[in-house]
């Protein structure tokens, strides 16, 4: 059964349930909107089901910024109040402000 509503919205500060990283989401897909070959690529026994929102994050860990791409499964909302330094978040969201980014750019 497909999910209809995203958990996680624009703007906000989640962190990944296994993998030591955490971003910002500013897109999300109502469903998985990836390659096969990405798809395929993660092990059978942990890889998750398509019918669930995935979200593109401005991510970073302790050595880099990134771009990820994460089903909502995998997810948790982060409230450590501690703000993301991706370096691209200037270019979607405004300051960090009582824990999560307002947007400002219009998105479709």
């Amino acid at each position: 059964m497909l999910k209809t509503r995203a958990k996680y919205y624009l703007g906000q500060v989640v962190r990944h349930r296994k993998h030591p990283f955490r971003g910002v989401v500013f897109d999300v897909d109502p469903q998985f909107n990836n390659t096969e070959e990405w798809y395929q690529a993660i092990p059978e026994e942990i890889r998750p089901s398509k019918d669930q929102p995935y979200y593109h994050l401005l991510a970073e860990n302790d050595q880099s910024y990134y771009v990820a791409y994460v089903s909502e499964q995998n997810l948790i909302a982060d409230y450590s109040g501690v703000p993301v330094k991706h370096p691209d978040l200037e270019d979607f969201f405004g300051p960090f402000t009582d824990g999560y980014y307002p947007l400002e750019v219009a998105m479709n």
